[in-house]
């Protein structure tokens, strides 16, 4: 089937994205990185413009709601990954998943068969086991960081340094929690866009919706620019990840909105598929960033991965 070839290319292409998003934040900063990222997508779709005329006016606003929702994501997930380790974010990022999942069947009234829920389980499984680790799998998969048991033993150290290194220990984890939250936000705000491609692309063409859903997100950083007073280096023209970013977004929601315009494609099955960039995040966090910990995370991936392919068994 043509639609899954096109959605598992835009994994593909979301998983790179991951890693030249965190390349592209370490030479400038979020808002700079997201308006630039964004005016060069415009400019990209620009030779869309003379096939995205003769909508009807409440398609404007569903396109304009949209455009809503990934400028909020967009915020979310950047400052979370602007933190966060690539490789635990791209994890994190399944959880649209259950999101998307939650859309498909609820709101647009799609089956869902007793493979798929299986594989929702597992896959909801593989997200708890990265958050809760059990001890025996942390020792296994040689997980460099604090047990529960090595959290008691070291409580017994109540020393100045030993309190100093545990409070800075606790501010870590606080604001380790808190772009977790931001990932999980644009996880659901990213699950809302995708639910509204597919009921958009069931009338308008995907030059149509890529072109006007990129001009709302422009002007929506324009605005946010302006009332923020918020300053935009020049050094952002020279940062080539952002260029990157910006071809890979584009050819990427092109081929996604192809998938939602043929009428065989269900959000369900293509939320899943959508999922495989994941291991490209792993991976990248391993080869590009040196992270630690990835044995551990390429296997809640893998138990995420397997419970996607369960839930694309007679599709």
């Amino acid at each position: 089937m043509i639609w899954i070839l096109l959605v598992l290319l835009y994994g593909i292409l979301k998983g790179l994205r991951e890693i030249a998003k965190k390349k592209a934040l370490k030479k400038n900063s979020v808002m700079e990185v997201l308006v630039q990222y964004t005016f060069l997508s415009f400019l990209l779709v620009l030779p869309q413009a003379p096939n995205a005329g003769g909508l009807e006016p409440k398609f404007f606003v569903f396109i304009a709601i949209k455009a809503v929702a990934v400028f909020l994501a967009w915020i979310c997930s950047f400052h979370s990954l602007k933190e966060l380790p690539v490789s635990l974010y791209g994890i994190i990022d399944l959880s649209r998943v259950l999101f998307a999942t939650s859309f498909g069947v609820f709101l647009l009234g799609e089956p869902l068969s007793f493979l798929q829920a299986l594989g929702l389980v597992i896959v909801c499984s593989g997200l708890l086991l990265l958050k809760f680790r059990p001890p025996f799998l942390a020792k296994l998969l040689k997980y460099q960081g604090n047990t529960e048991a090595q959290i008691v033993s070291k409580s017994t150290d109540i020393s100045a340094s030993s309190i100093s290194e545990q409070a800075q220990s606790t501010e870590k984890k606080r604001r380790t929690t808190i772009f977790v939250i931001l990932a999980l936000a644009s996880c659901l705000l990213n699950a809302i866009s995708g639910f509204l491609d597919k009921v958009l692309m069931k009338d308008i063409s995907s030059s149509q919706l890529q072109f006007w859903y990129t001009f709302f997100m422009i002007l929506y950083y324009l605005i946010y620019v302006l009332v923020t007073r918020t300053k935009i280096s020049r050094t952002v023209w020279k940062n080539k990840w952002i260029w990157l970013l910006a071809i890979m977004f584009i050819i990427g929601d092109k081929a996604l909105f192809i998938a939602n315009g043929i009428p065989e494609s269900r959000i369900t099955v293509m939320t899943l598929i959508k999922q495989g960039g994941c291991i490209v995040t792993i991976l990248g966090g391993y080869f590009v960033f040196k992270e630690k910990n990835i044995a551990y995370r390429l296997f809640c991936a893998t138990v995420i991965i397997i419970g996607i392919l369960i839930g694309m068994i007679n599709i």
